[in-house]
């Protein structure tokens, strides 16, 4: 890719500005050069209230605090960028040692009329621009290779593709940072780690980058590459500084190596037995798109904040999530103790008899007691906080486990150790019985608002009607990653060709080939290749997060950002107030 200029004036003038929820828009561009050139102009003017910026191959992703930041003034903000801005940056340049050996070699050169070698020469002769990441932490979407390479995925998808496998795919090429399922060409391997955290930045490639492909098959070039810096070589000493992320990273705290050799906590809940799916989690890390990473964080913010409240811990620490209780734990020291959230059954034993406690309490647990949760008669998720809160190392600031990106703390097993630590922590709360809402029960119909888009328009007016006329059924598929939903009518999509990968949000109601909509939660995707035909209501996730397998949801559109006269590709804001108002009603 070249670095010629892109008029984003009149680009700016004429792209369509699409609403992603109630704090986003997708900004559809005619290409990636436009992606890039428009991603590095925001970049470039940091503006208060701008929390991530998200390139794709034809659009952009912003995301916004709209108390902050109203979509008047990002709208105005849009129409002062620069009238032109080069397509391509001058990112640090970045040698990857590969070994072409890769078990589609043969099958790319057929498909692009090439030899063998010549497919390797044009392959390694390129200079490539990071575009975006995604799919998984560290995954680089790398553009401006040979236009004779661009052949399709594989027909077949592998269910295992090794890390470090340097494979391409249509128009675009990336290396694998881990092993993972996959359909791309693979072309050769390397080394090099693309995803490291022990590295302050934990991505090797991040957007604006360029990347070259250094062929190390041969014994002497081999040599050279065993040689050669375990995270690939800087091409120039002086090369340009590589665009930020949309939000700086701090620097990781250093590796703590004696962490093998410290005692015991004297505080602590051991696990006999974790339950379903326990896992800690705070309140995320927001801001590291750039790195390949959602938000992640708890399922429930507001049953977190409520759980750490009642114990006198800061509202965002770190609590143990729960999703559908079963936990079994014993004290080791005295511990104070509170659940919020799903309405789960606490029991403690000791020596004086079984006593119960309940959510929305503090409860003391003294050194030895065993507490024992049950399961939710309604809801999903519980969230249990301890009084000092909990030890838990933090990973791009954040003490959350994400399942998708695999960062994080795991699942809880049996015999683990929760530490407690000693933060300072206000005076217990009193419970506060208002601030516990109701959640789901099975047989319940929980109702959801959405804001139609970015991709209402790919469906048609029939599939439109389905999504609010019909209840969903959440299956037991469902996971942190998403609400896989079921519906009687599946959505049929109007526009049948392929969507160019592009951003993700929570709250996505994303629709793949079968037209049953999968709600994407806490740890989805940073960016996907279906239509996502609404977005959930952001403060209505918490909500959406506690329908139980088994329970029914049903949508509402509501009005979503005003964007202007003719930005919502074709649909009138109008008709969305229309649907609203004709909905108005509906029993919570």
């Amino acid at each position: 890719m070249t670095g010629h200029e892109v008029d984003l004036g009149a680009a700016l003038a004429h792209l369509r500005v699409l609403p992603l929820g109630t704090d986003g828009v997708l900004i559809e561009t005619d290409g990636l050069d436009e992606s890039l050139a428009l991603f590095g102009a925001l970049l470039a003017q940091p503006v208060a209230g701008i929390l991530d910026v998200v390139p794709a191959a034809r659009s952009v992703a912003v995301r916004f605090l709209p108390t902050l930041l109203p979509i008047a003034s990002l709208m105005s903000v849009l129409r002062s960028l620069p009238t032109s801005r080069d397509a391509a940056t001058e990112g640090r340049l970045v040698e990857i040692p590969v070994r072409y050996d890769g078990e589609d070699l043969a099958d790319v050169a057929r498909l692009s009329g090439l030899s063998v070698d010549e497919v390797v020469d044009r392959h390694a002769g390129a200079t490539y621009t990071v575009a975006f990441t995604g799919f998984a932490p560290g995954f680089a979407y790398l553009t401006g290779g040979d236009p004779a390479l661009a052949v399709p995925r594989r027909a077949t998808p592998r269910t295992s593709v090794p890390a470090g496998a340097v494979a391409m795919a249509g128009e675009f090429t990336g290396v694998y940072p881990r092993e993972s399922p996959g359909g791309w060409q693979l072309l050769g391997h390397t080394d090099v780690a693309l995803w490291d955290l022990a590295e302050r930045v934990p991505a090797l490639l991040q957007p604006g980058m360029r990347v070259r492909f250094v062929d190390v098959t041969t014994g002497a070039a081999a040599a050279e590459e065993a040689a050669s810096q375990q995270r690939g070589t800087t091409a120039a000493e002086g090369a340009a500084s590589p665009q930020p992320a949309a939000a700086e990273l701090e620097p990781e705290h250093e590796p703590d190596l004696e962490l093998a050799e410290r005692p015991l906590p004297d505080r602590a809940l051991v696990v006999t037995a974790p339950g379903p799916f326990s896992i800690l989690e705070d309140l995320g890390r927001p801001g590291r798109s750039g790195l390949g990473v959602s938000r992640s964080g708890a399922m429930d913010h507001r049953a977190l904040r409520e759980a750490n409240r009642l114990v006198g811990a800061a509202t965002g620490s770190a609590a143990l999530e729960l999703a559908y209780g079963g936990l079994e734990a014993t004290a080791r020291g005295d511990l104070v103790l509170a659940v919020a959230g799903a309405p789960v059954p606490l029991t403690v034993h000791g020596p004086g008899g079984v006593r119960h406690a309940v959510p929305g309490a503090a409860f003391a647990l003294d050194d030895g007691e065993v507490l024992v949760v049950g399961a939710p008669p309604r809801g999903v998720y519980s969230y249990l906080a301890v009084r000092g809160g909990w030890e838990a190392e933090s990973v791009l600031d954040s003490a959350s486990g994400d399942v998708l990106a695999r960062i994080g703390p795991g699942r809880l097993v049996a015999g683990d150790e929760l530490g407690v630590g000693r933060a300072w922590s206000e005076s217990v709360a009193a419970a506060a019985h208002d601030a516990q809402r109701s959640v789901s029960a099975p047989d319940e119909v929980t109702l959801l608002d959405v804001v139609l888009g970015p991709r209402d328009d790919w469906f048609t007016a029939e599939a439109l009607e389905r999504l609010t006329g019909q209840r969903f059924t959440v299956t037991a598929q469902s996971n942190r990653i998403g609400l896989r939903l079921e519906g009687e009518h599946p959505l049929e999509r109007a526009v049948a060709h392929e969507l160019p990968s592009e951003a993700t949000v929570s709250g996505a109601l994303q629709v793949p080939p079968d037209g049953q909509p999968v709600l994407f939660m806490a740890d989805h995707p940073v960016t996907g290749g279906y239509p996502v035909v609404a977005c959930v209501v952001g403060d209505q996730l918490d909500r959406a997060a506690q329908v139980p397998v088994g329970a029914s949801v049903r949508f509402r559109v509501v009005p979503g950002p005003d964007l202007g006269a003719g930005r919502r590709g074709g649909r009138r804001d109008a008709r969305v107030d229309e649907r609203a108002a004709d909905e108005r009603g509906v029993e919570q």
